[in-house]
């Protein structure tokens, strides 16, 4: 949450920094700001809302310097308006933040600093950051060690970036616990920094992550980084492996669009050269992990968030079925705040796209604590989630800019299947004919997704009908005047069960229609009471070892006259007098069901949300990277 923006060089600053909140605007979208150094003063821009709100007031009232900082808000303390926008100045007008975090000490600060004489002009708890900086400033510090001397005093995450024209041509950046990455990129005789790659990568490709209590004092020659004792710490250099081509959404109309038909090309990428076709092996060698180990295991606990937390779900399945240990999963949040049952012979897998998401991390460091073995499902290499954990299994799926997850779900389910895969072979719990014929189904896998991608239309014509039923229930009670709002119902069974949760979570996200995954088989005990003729469900009915009992189920809705919509096998032809819509996904073995599964329902709900004229890349309320709590 919040994009952070720094550039010091020779050229201007200003549009550097705006394109930079461009590509981050959907880590934050209630208000922008920028602040550049011009002829030795602070020049700073600030609008609410969106980010072309700013860019009207850059037209306007253009600025000019070769130093800048900027921020997009996601508002935590303090509405949405100017005056809560970052950056934030102190009471010389010398010297800036921005902040992504939580100053959990913030009214304790607030009131010494008050008593200081400080004034203060917004509702954040951002700005006590500039006024504590501002105070070691003026008794002689330099801009770095005031930062330094500053940040033991905040409680809680985050990540910062200071200016001040009392050490012009300098900006200090820092990061305290998981408030978000911090990433330092290296150009010539220009340096820039970042809270996400995309930011960057129009500039630059050659990265420094840094750690938490960590600083780093950034000028255009160069960056030095320190702990927050006062001690140099040695940096190694990154090279992301993401072309510019990856962050730009053209020649599609939203990033989610592009993000949805790419998932044919991110599958062939994440099975990469990690599998032998012929002899059924997979590759994980990131992982580590020797077949007396893998033996050892004697539990695996998936820790998660919002749609990483489905694809746990799945991979459950998938790890029990192939590998046969256990396999739990846990909302990470939940977690983190309780004792879990974990030991050495434990493997706490998490997922995160970002690998920054701040219930993620802490709940690896609670595993670490307990000593348990740390793996990662991780999008961004060289992420907080990457460095901390023992082993990384990488998604490889490019950088993900619409807020509402799609190509980093479905690569984790597939790292999630290479990985039962893996531990089946290490214990031996999958033969040589039995793993030949699971990586043949993998094989095929890119080419039947990409089939099902082309077959847009249908899913399209789907929506159509569903947003007519939906309208028919979204109506006003002429006697009573109450508004009746569209709901939504999603059922599914065994391992699709799973994804009748993330269809149902991609509608709620970008389409605002409350949805509600359910397991089918529980649909007796409670919502079947929700049915009626204006009531949408979507089922999930593949010919598995479910099949009859979604069929089941699916009567039971017709009866109660709830208007059916199904996801079915390709060839079976059963549910076309039985429900209003059915769209096909191809054969394929059970296990790989979900992948093929779920991308009509994402292609569903986006033209839901188009339909409903929402904005698909930037819901509202939501941001990309959930880095406060």
């Amino acid at each position: 949450m919040c994009g952070i923006v720094g550039y010091v060089g020779a050229r201007e600053a200003s549009p550097i920094v705006f394109q930079g909140l461009r590509q981050l605007e959907y880590r934050g979208y209630d208000s922008a700001g920028i602040a550049v150094i011009q002829q030795g003063k602070v020049e700073i821009r600030r609008d609410v809302g969106k980010l072309d709100n700013l860019a009207k007031l850059l037209d306007a009232e253009p600025m000019g310097g070769q130093i800048g900082i900027g921020h997009t808000r996601w508002a935590t303390h303090g509405k949405p308006s100017q005056i809560n926008a970052h950056p934030h100045m102190d009471c010389t007008g010398q010297t800036v933040v921005i902040q992504n975090g939580i100053v959990e000490n913030y009214r304790t600060l607030r009131q010494e600093l008050k008593g200081k004489g400080h004034h203060f002009a917004s509702e954040t708890d951002t700005e006590v950051i500039v006024h504590l900086v501002e105070d070691f400033l003026r008794n002689g510090a330099d801009l770095g060690a005031a930062v330094q001397l500053a940040l033991p005093m905040i409680k809680g995450a985050h990540a910062i970036v200071v200016m001040s024209t009392l050490d012009p041509g300098k900006l200090v950046a820092a990061r305290l616990g998981h408030a978000g990455g911090v990433t330092v990129g290296i150009g010539q005789e220009e340096m820039f920094i970042a809270s996400d790659i995309p930011a960057i990568l129009p500039y630059t490709r050659n990265v420094i992550h840094l750690e938490s209590e960590e600083l780093a004092v950034v000028t255009a020659a160069g960056a030095q980084f320190w702990n927050l004792d006062g001690f140099p710490v040695p940096k190694e250099n990154q090279i992301v492996p993401w072309s510019l081509e990856d962050a730009i959404k053209e020649p599609y109309p939203t990033f989610m669009l592009k993000e949805i038909k790419e998932q044919a090309q991110v599958i062939t990428r994440t099975i990469g050269d990690r599998v032998d076709f012929e002899t059924g092996q997979v590759f994980l060698e990131k992982l580590g992990l020797a077949a007396e180990e893998a033996q050892e295991i004697t539990k695996i606990v998936i820790v998660a968030c919002g749609t990483s937390v489905y694809a746990g779900r799945v991979g459950k399945y998938m790890i029990e079925a192939l590998a046969r240990i256990p396999v739990e999963v846990d909302y990470a949040s939940e977690f983190r705040y309780r004792d879990p049952l974990v030991d050495n012979q434990t493997v706490v897998l998490a997922i995160t796209q970002s690998g920054e998401t701040v219930d993620t991390l802490a709940a690896m460091e609670e595993a670490r604590r307990k000593e348990a073995k740390l793996w990662a499902i991780v999008n961004v290499a060289g992420s907080q989630a990457d460095r901390l954990s023992d082993g990384a299994i990488h998604m490889h799926a490019g950088p993900e800019i619409a807020v509402a997850s799609t190509k980093a779900f479905t690569a984790s389910l597939v790292d999630l299947y290479m990985l039962g895969l893996y531990l089946g072979h290490l214990r031996g719990t999958i033969g040589p004919d039995r793993s030949t014929e699971l990586v043949h189904d993998l094989a095929r896998l890119p080419y039947l997704a990409g089939e099902v991608l082309a077959r847009e239309d249908d899913c399209e014509q789907l929506a159509r009908r569903f947003l007519k039923v939906i309208h028919m229930r979204d109506r006003r009670n002429d006697l009573t005047g109450e508004l009746h709002r569209a709901d939504c119902l999603y059922l599914g069974r065994g391992i699709n069960y799973p994804i009748a949760l993330e269809g149902a979570l991609k509608l709620k996200e970008i389409s605002y229609v409350h949805a509600e995954g359910y397991p089918a088989g529980e649909m007796k005990h409670g919502p079947i009471a929700l049915i009626d003729r204006d009531m949408p469900v979507v089922a999930i009915a593949l010919q598995d070892g479910v099949y009859d009992k979604m069929g089941s189920q699916i009567e039971q809705v017709r009866a109660r006259h709830g208007r059916v919509f199904v996801v079915a096998t390709e060839g079976d032809n059963s549910f076309n007098s039985k429900a209003d819509h059915v769209v096909y996904v191809p054969q394929i073995s059970p296990l790989l069901t979900p992948v093929l599964a779920v991308l009509p329902l994402q292609l569903i709900a986006y033209h839901v949300a188009m339909g409903l004229e929402r904005d698909v890349d930037q819901p509202r309320n939501l941001a990309k990277s959930v880095t406060v709590e």
